[in-house]
């Protein structure tokens, strides 16, 4: 069966998360790298903590109380207009150079997004960037108030795009999301942006782990779960010529 749709994560695969950094260190100087870390693993951790807990709060409110923690932590005091500069900032995150020519490249076939991120983030942030005139969907978990990896998260691209799993094509650069949307039977592939090999060189060269390392170190490499994607890439720009487990002609022009 061939694929009919290819369905992306938005926030580290579409979307460099790294990007907020600038807007970070302008408004907390000295501290930009370090805040920007902290906060997008406290961001995921609160996602899979709120889920275990079956009490859903939405991916903005999460992305706020996040900050809220990071800059506590830190013993960094902020004015509101401080705080509301950098979270705006996930409206307008940076699209990686390689995203809009990759999905051109991907049609006729339906192009989704699937993402914990609110749908008012998320409608946002694909206006913003231009990919709205590329997508056919943008798909929030809000709809199933449960976020990435629970299979009811998944359920979603079947339910907007009328296709079985094995007709899905899932991208992320996130290896949890990965291995959750490869539990769920979807096919995968992976943006792998961050070699082993490129993890120990990093810490190898400094005699103190810098915070983006650590976070690289945390959430770029593949977890020890069980579920292998069926494609491993270094780039976007690789999807095209991504094809199906057990030989099937996944990337031909569908019917």
């Amino acid at each position: 069966m061939s694929l009919k749709a290819v369905v992306f994560d938005a926030y580290g695969t579409l979307y460099d998360i790294q990007s907020v950094a600038e807007t970070t260190e302008d408004a907390f100087p000295g501290y930009g790298e370090i805040i920007t870390q902290i906060w997008r693993i406290k961001q995921l951790e609160y996602t899979w903590l709120r889920s275990l807990m079956r009490r859903y709060q939405d991916f903005a409110a999460i992305t706020r109380d996040s900050l809220a923690y990071t800059l506590r932590v830190l013993g960094l005091a902020y004015e509101n207009e401080a705080f509301e500069r950098v979270v705006e900032k996930y409206l307008h995150l940076d699209l990686y150079p390689d995203a809009t020519a990759a999905l051109t490249a991907l049609k006729p076939r339906k192009l989704a997004i699937l993402s914990n991120g609110s749908p008012d983030m998320l409608n946002a942030l694909v206006r913003n960037s231009g990919l709205d005139a590329l997508l056919d969907a943008t798909i929030s978990v809000d709809a199933k108030k449960i976020f990435k990896p629970s299979p009811e998260a998944y359920e979603l691209i079947g339910e907007v795009l009328g296709t079985a799993p094995d007709e899905v094509l899932f991208v992320s650069s996130n290896p949890w999301d990965v291995a959750g949307a490869k539990a769920f039977g979807l096919n995968v592939a992976w943006i792998e942006r961050v070699t082993p090999e490129a993890m120990a060189l990093a810490c190898v060269e400094n005699e103190l782990v810098a915070p983006l390392t650590m976070f690289k170190a945390i959430r770029t490499q593949m977890d020890e779960l069980g579920f292998a994607p069926d494609h491993r890439v270094r780039a976007l720009s690789e999807l095209p010529s991504c094809s199906p487990p057990n030989g099937k002609s996944g990337m031909s022009r569908p019917e």
